[in-house]
């Protein structure tokens, strides 16, 4: 996992090759008319989801992990709460991998709850089980989804 400002998201672009295109068009994005869904960025290795809406708070946020893609959870407005566990701490806790949409549900505890303020974001690998939305208030997100094996 990864934490940092928006501002910042370049000292990022070494982890994966992905990160820098990643967060270049999120330069190019208009937030004051994107809609909710989901933006096709570059084939199957790169897209983008806006979500508005609510938080769960922590009670509620729903814990998950994805095989094929990194999620870069990006708070626009409002400040989420992200719940982290290492993958490996979540043993006998998934509830069955949907492999076409990529996601995993886990019923675990988180082991730590992140601010994830305005203007910043985390960066979810696939072993970063993640609890989004944790916070309660307005939210407006957007994810960029990068492919794990960018070829």
């Amino acid at each position: 996992m990864v934490l940092d400002t928006i501002q910042n998201a370049e000292r990022s672009y070494s982890l994966h090759p992905g990160f820098k295109p990643a967060f270049e068009y999120l330069k190019t994005v208009n937030l004051d008319t994107i809609e909710k869904g989901r933006y096709e960025i570059d084939g199957a290795r790169l897209f983008m989801v806006v979500d508005r809406g609510e938080g769960k708070g922590k009670d509620n946020a729903r814990f998950e992990a994805h095989q094929r893609y990194i999620d870069i959870q990006c708070t626009i407005s409002g400040d989420d709460l992200i719940g982290w566990k290492n993958v490996k701490e979540c043993a006998g806790e998934g509830l069955g991998y949907n492999p076409e949409k990529d996601i995993e549900f886990f019923a675990t505890q988180s082991t730590v709850w992140t601010p994830v303020p305005a203007g910043s974001f985390g960066i979810y690998f696939p072993e970063d089980v993640h609890a989004p939305k944790g916070a309660t208030g307005r939210l407006f997100k957007i994810i960029l989804k990068v492919a794990v094996d960018w070829k």
